[in-house]
Parts: structure tokens; sequence; C-alpha cells
């Protein structure tokens, strides 16, 4: 199994480092910055020899490199800078990773892509459209890091382990995410048995003003611990054919009433990606804040789409 991740900035080298437990075939760094790419492999080299791992690490700027690769990561583009929100990244990086996905249709027709780049619906959206591959096969990330955080607030509101929690968050990455109270559980029971609606409503404001809150205290650079993780998760459900429910920005086209647009939702993954789309019974309040969500991206494409972009 190779694994090739473009981008080798704070996300792409902590993600590598998660991933040579897994001890693939090979591991390849992939950015611009040549020079970062290699650093960070041979650093990585350095801290692989203490555990015994065995996966091959490699880095380049030449993205011919990722010939081969069963699973690709995007993390290359600008991150956010406190004051930013994440559209103001959107024509900025739809240009780099629209040239990165021309490279991904020409030399790695059959590999799972996994988005992670800001702001990652319309870039999942983007990669889809440029590079032609089945919606099966490209996925982003948001989602899944929004129900972790979730998850953790909860966690630390009650004090109880993050095992015993199940969380759903779905919707565009951003301000219009919805953190799903109703399909959150503390082993099973539902969450508003053991907080009040205006407790529930201050942790759901938290989770989604988490990325922000992160960034402003980084001050240069956006948060990374968290979604190397989110997409660690992801990456494991899919080697190991979990066939686990996880959410990911996943192309929709006709589900939830939505056609044509990428956006948060709990799916079924495996070894060929994305293996189900999962419909939640929304109730009218969720309905309403979904299609929200759904109309922010919309907008999104719209200015994609006036710029040539797509």
């Amino acid at each position: 199994m190779k694994i090739s991740i473009i981008g080798a900035g704070n996300v792409g080298g902590l993600l590598a480092e998660k991933l040579l437990g897994f001890n693939l075939e090979e591991i390849l760094l992939v950015d611009i910055n040549e020079d970062l790419a290699k650093a960070k492999a041979l650093d990585l080299e350095d801290s692989a020899s203490v555990f015994r791992y065995n996966s091959c690490l490699k880095a380049t700027s030449n993205i011919k490199e990722i010939v081969g690769s069963e699973i690709l990561v995007i993390t290359a583009g600008l991150s956010r800078k406190p004051g930013m929100q994440r559209e103001d990244l959107l024509k900025l990086n739809a240009k780099i990773v629209k040239e990165i996905s021309l490279k991904i249709k020409e030399l790695t027709p059959e590999a799972i892509v996994l988005v992670v780049t800001n702001p990652v619906d319309i870039i999942t959206y983007l990669v889809l459209k440029i590079s032609g591959f089945l919606p099966s096969k490209v996925l982003g990330v948001g989602a899944n890091l929004d129900s972790i955080r979730f998850l953790n607030l909860i966690s630390k509101e009650l004090k109880i382990s993050p095992s015993d929690i199940e969380t759903l968050v779905i919707g565009a990455h951003g301000e219009t995410m919805l953190c799903l109270e109703r399909f959150t559980f503390i082993k099973g029971v539902a969450l508003n048995n053991f907080l009040d609606p205006s407790l529930i409503n201050e942790i759901k404001q938290k989770t989604i003003n988490r990325g922000k809150d992160i960034v402003s205290l980084y001050k240069t650079s956006s948060a990374y611990f968290g979604p190397s993780s989110a997409i660690l998760e992801v990456i494991k459900t899919i080697l190991k054919d979990e066939r686990k429910r996880l959410p990911v920005s996943c192309y929709l086209n006709g589900e939830y009433g939505i056609e044509d647009i990428c956006i948060g939702v709990p799916c079924i993954l495996g070894k060929k990606g994305i293996e189900r789309i999962i419909e939640l019974e929304l109730n009218k309040e969720e309905k309403e804040l979904f299609l929200k969500s759904v109309e922010s991206l919309k907008l999104q494409r719209r200015i994609l789409k006036e710029d040539g972009i797509l």
C-alpha cells in the first residue's frame, strides 16, 4: 500500500508520523518546497527508528512520483490566519488544488482521494469535477473533524471517557455546520438526558468556533493535531475495510433532496471509499439549517464558476 500526502506542512507532516505505525509499503510526502518535505522525512525516519516502524518514507517536489498511490491526501494550500474565514481562502486554494487535481487525473486514476484543504467542502467538489473520479473515491474530512471536536467538548463537560460518546456533525465545515444532539449519545442514551438545552447550545457554538479559536491563538497557522487525527481515522477505516460510519464531505446526487454538491453527511466507508451515504431523518428545524449550509456551498460554487476555475 502506497499513500501519498500532497502538502508537507503541519497537517501533512503529522499525518505521515501517524501513518508510520501502519508499516506501509511507502509513504510519500510531496511539497513544492522540496527541502521542507525532505527535512520532515529525515526527521520522521529518526522517530520511526525508536518505535521500530518499517514504513518506507520518501519525499519529493515532483508530483509525478505519486504514481501507484492507492490513497492520496491533499493538504496543500494556504492555511487560515486570524480574522480570515475559510471562504477567504477559496480562490487562492482552488487554483492550487485545480492543478493538483489535473495531475491526479493523469497519474493515479484509481486512487481514493481525501481532501483536507480549506474550504474543504467546495474544494472536495472541485477535485471531484476536475478529476472526473467516481464520487465514491473523493471525500473531504471536515465533518469528521467537527464531530471529534463536538465529542471532545461533551467529554470535558460531562467528565466522562470519549469512548462512551457517539456524536454526529453534518453540513459544511464552517459557520453553518450542524451539531446534531438528537443523534448524539452517551452509552446509547440521548445527550439531552445529560445536559439541558442551553448548555448543549453553548457546546455546539464552541464546536463551531473551535477552528477559529485555535487560529487566533496560533496566530500564524491553523489546527493540525486534530485534523491529522481526523484524517487518520478515515484512512484506517478504508485500509482495514471496517465499513464504519463516519461523517465526511461527499457528493450528493438526490440524497437529502440535494443535487450536485459536496457536503458533510454520515457515510459507510470501506476499502472502495464511500460505500453508502446514510440519509438521516432530519426534523423540520434540522432540514432548514442543513439547507442553509447547502446554500453557502452553492454560493462558493458560483464564485468558482464565475472565475472560470470550475
